[in-house]
């Protein structure tokens, strides 16, 4: 089951952190068809949030055909994000893990390794769209 956590340095709302990271459990094969989300009274008791805030969330991941919620039972996968590359994620996890090793070493907080990274992803995108 997924374990949610709030980023107040992320800029972005806390129902979209919630959405967010549940695309991402899917997307990488985390989360699976038939997994049940927390409960709303949970993810509250754990985040110390609003409950409209989860609700919301949860809404959205339905409207986007992600998860159904069942009525008195919970909230539950329907459908995965996971591709055919996800059995390349565990050897690009490792190297990834070993870069940030690396960074971490070199004397960069965690604000400058998510800055760089994000800049190099973004200068990559960008040569890969010329």
């Amino acid at each position: 089951m997924i374990e949610f956590y709030l980023d107040g340095r992320s800029g972005l709302s806390p129902y979209l952190q919630l959405v967010q990271q549940v695309r991402h459990a899917l997307r990488l094969g985390l989360l699976r068809e038939g997994d049940q989300l927390p409960t709303v009274k949970d993810v509250v008791a754990r985040l110390a949030i609003n409950p409209n805030t989860v609700l919301k969330a949860y809404r959205e991941l339905e409207h986007d055909g992600l998860v159904t919620a069942r009525p008195g039972v919970g909230t539950f996968v329907t459908r995965t994000l996971a591709d055919t590359t996800l059995a390349a994620h565990g050897p690009l996890r490792q190297e990834l893990r070993r870069w940030l090793s690396r960074a971490r070493k070199a004397g960069l907080d965690d604000e400058s390794i998510e800055a760089l990274f994000m800049t190099t992803f973004r200068s990559v995108a960008q040569e890969d769209i010329a």
